[in-house]
């Protein structure tokens, strides 16, 4: 996979040869000698991972960082932080910057590479959920609460820790204590498989237990729905790069050396959760902006946009099949009354409720949507003319004969409801199909109303 990486050091020589590297595996590098360098760097070419030097003189890598993660435009993008600094203080301090991961020089090979190879893989991740979100503000709908990467991380994370030392856990528990719900598990070859049993928010892997493949753990995880997108977290013992190269190239999203510093633990597994709750945020919007996209607000049922492009699609099938296909045409007869007559508050709630007594009369492959003001239209996938003319009347029956308890104030309304049948025929467009079906609504609009009328070519 590759990416573009912005390599930040003001040191030329050290620019070089990371650039060199990262050239030689065919990733696209850019170059920046100071912070605010790198700041225009980033906001003009938006790279996908940053290798930042700590030690710069003026704006130093953790400045630099903290700028990248305030912006909302750039705080997705991973950070590692490049440095001889070799203490777990200066980890923390990077980590809490927003920093995703630290490289200490001279940078090794596999470790660079596998590194920058997960982060992308997290990047790509994070610009498709974004992209859809974009997609869901183009469909008209935009988020009261766009997600933003908290800088505080969340209390109430459910974290699985899979060890089989007794003793370890027992530490993890201490260290975590006040980030969430801890689960402890003590390995075992289905450890996977127990995990897709709870939705976690984050599944820490000890690769050194001696019953249990830790990297078969991992695969697995990777490899079911349930756990996908889980964030993992290895524990590795120090030295045993092979190992933690394998585990990266699997997707896990990062790790730990024992013996492990409690502080940096701490700190890597909040970034994690950050990361975790940011991504269900952006899904929790996409899905919402979809459904908001393809339903209507004051009904619930699906919008005339979503009816057309879906009764294309089925009337196709239908005539492949060589099964009808019908559908309904409906209109509340005399709404524009009830608005006037008492609100258009009111009248949302008749529309409601009409909504709900349509749900009740039509079956689950059928498909109700609202057409527009209070015409409504239900598709009625492999039905024949007979069978659609049925129902249509048991709904006109069902709205008729039962007053709408709705708060008016001389009590429940009495409403009735015109419909046009029309069933396809071969070679017919959809449109032609729903115009079929309007113009026998308003035959049945002008032949008193409160009644179901057949389109013309539907006729016996």
């Amino acid at each position: 996979m590759t990416a573009r990486v912005l390599v930040v050091d003001d040191v030329p020589p050290n620019v070089k040869l990371l650039e060199a590297k990262l050239t030689s595996e065919y990733f696209d590098v850019l170059t920046a000698f100071s912070g605010p360098e790198a700041l225009d760097v980033i906001s003009r070419e938006h790279p996908d991972i940053i290798l930042l030097d700590v030690m710069m003189p003026g704006m130093d890598g953790f400045e630099v960082c903290r700028r990248i993660k305030a912006d909302a435009a750039t705080a997705h993008i991973p950070v590692v932080m490049v440095t001889a600094l070799d203490q777990p203080s200066d980890r923390v301090a990077g980590l809490e910057a927003g920093a995703d991961d630290f490289l200490t020089k001279p940078v090794q090979d596999l470790a660079l590479f596998a590194r920058v190879r997960s982060l992308v893989r997290l990047k790509v991740m994070m610009d498709e959920l974004r992209n859809r979100e974009a997609t869901g503000a183009s469909l008209g709908w935009e988020s009261e609460d766009e997600p933003t990467l908290d800088v505080t991380a969340p209390t109430d994370g459910s974290i699985l820790i899979v060890d089989e030392q007794e003793r370890v856990m027992e530490r993890i528990a201490r260290a975590l204590d006040g980030v969430g719900e801890l689960t402890f598990m003590a390995g075992g070859e289905d450890a996977a498989e127990r995990a897709r049993e709870k939705n976690f928010d984050l599944i820490i892997v000890s690769l050194t237990m001696r019953n249990t493949d830790g990297l078969r753990v991992c695969s697995k995880l990777r490899s079911f729905e349930e756990t996908r997108h889980v964030p993992i977290l290895v524990m590795v013992d120090d030295g045993n790069t092979k190992l933690l190269v394998r585990a990266m190239e699997m997707g896990v999203n990062d790790y730990v050396v024992r013996p492990v510093d409690r502080m940096e633990f701490l700190a890597r597994v909040k970034t994690q959760l950050k990361r975790k709750r940011y991504a269900d945020k952006l899904w929790e919007n996409f899905h919402l902006s979809m459904q908001l996209a393809t339903t209507d607000a004051v009904t619930g049922l699906y919008n005339r946009h979503y009816l057309t492009s879906h009764l294309e699609t089925r009337l196709q099938a239908a005539q492949s099949s060589g099964k009808a296909l019908s559908v309904l045409m409906m209109d509340i007869d005399h709404f524009k009354r009830v608005n006037d007559t008492y609100g258009h508050a009111v009248g949302d709630l008749v529309l409601k409720e009409f909504a709900v007594r349509i749900g009740k009369n039509i079956r689950g492959v059928d498909l109700a949507a609202r057409y527009g003001g209070e015409e409504f239209v239900v598709m009625m996938p492999e039905t024949s003319t007979d069978w659609a003319f049925m129902i249509g009347d048991r709904l006109r029956q069902e709205v008729g004969e039962n007053p709408f308890d709705v708060g008016a104030a001389d009590g429940p309304l009495t409403v009735t409801v015109s419909i046009g049948v029309a069933t396809s025929v071969d070679g017919q467009s959809p449109s032609a199909l729903l115009e079929a079906a309007d113009k026998a609504l308003y035959e049945a609009k002008e032949s008193g109303r409160n009644q179901v009328i057949i389109a013309e070519a539907n006729r016996p």
